[in-house]
């Protein structure tokens, strides 16, 4: 999952950007309206967690532009993080678009969780992934093919939770560098290629995660 963190104070985006990466999430970093504006243009991002308050710029006026400026990519979700705590900005963030809303200061585990539930939203499946055999703990970050743990780095686990969240899906490797991958990423190296072999041998025989040639690749299985 790749995430837009839109936050002027540079200490709680360093903190933030630092655990939400120790989580195996992609995170760019946007301090004012216009750099989150330019992200946005540029990269379509699966959440945006957004402060309300910018130097140059009302939040709000970015989440409702999020719903009708066609030069921005809208991220799948918005999660409104501000600390602005009455009912009455809670109600004007939701209106205006957010589709979840945390008051500053916060548990950096609550934002997990709705991280996780964001992700979930429209989807009938829980914290736990399964897929062609494998089993995906979002919560504990713990993975499994049949009864054998497997021992996944940060990257590698990201990579198969996006392939999880897509099964039977072919997706290019820009697509896995898009949403696995942050803004410091290479698009010219063979990250992609590098870290998906590793993934493959991690997961042993019968291979689950398919080439398909000139296209991407694709996780084999469904979902039950």
């Amino acid at each position: 999952m790749r995430i837009l963190l839109i936050e002027d104070d540079p200490d709680l985006a360093g903190i933030v950007a630092l655990g939400l990466r120790n989580e195996s999430y992609a995170v760019d970093l946007a301090a004012t309206y216009a750099a989150a504006e330019e992200s946005l243009r540029a990269t379509a991002y699966d959440v945006a967690c957004l402060d309300l308050t910018l130097p140059d710029g009302d939040g709000l006026d970015l989440l409702r532009r999020l719903g009708t400026d066609p030069g921005l990519r809208r991220p799948r979700r918005t999660l409104a993080l501000t600390a602005r705590d009455a009912v009455s900005d809670r109600v004007a963030g939701l209106d205006a678009g957010a589709d979840d809303y945390l008051v500053k200061p916060f548990h950096f585990a609550e934002l997990l969780a709705r991280l996780r539930a964001l992700g979930r939203r429209g989807e009938e499946r829980g914290t736990v992934l399964r897929a062609g055999g494998l089993t995906l703990d979002l919560a504990a970050h713990r993975a499994w093919r049949g009864d054998a743990e497997l021992g996944l780095t940060s990257r590698e686990f990201s990579l198969l939770r996006y392939f999880m969240h897509h099964p039977g899906e072919v997706l290019s490797a820009e697509e896995l560098l898009e949403h696995v991958w942050d803004a410091n990423a290479d698009p010219f190296t063979a990250s992609v290629r590098v870290i998906l072999s590793r993934l493959r041998r991690k997961l042993g025989e019968p291979p689950l995660i398919h080439t398909v040639t000139g296209a991407g690749y694709r996780l084999q299985g469904p979902v039950p």
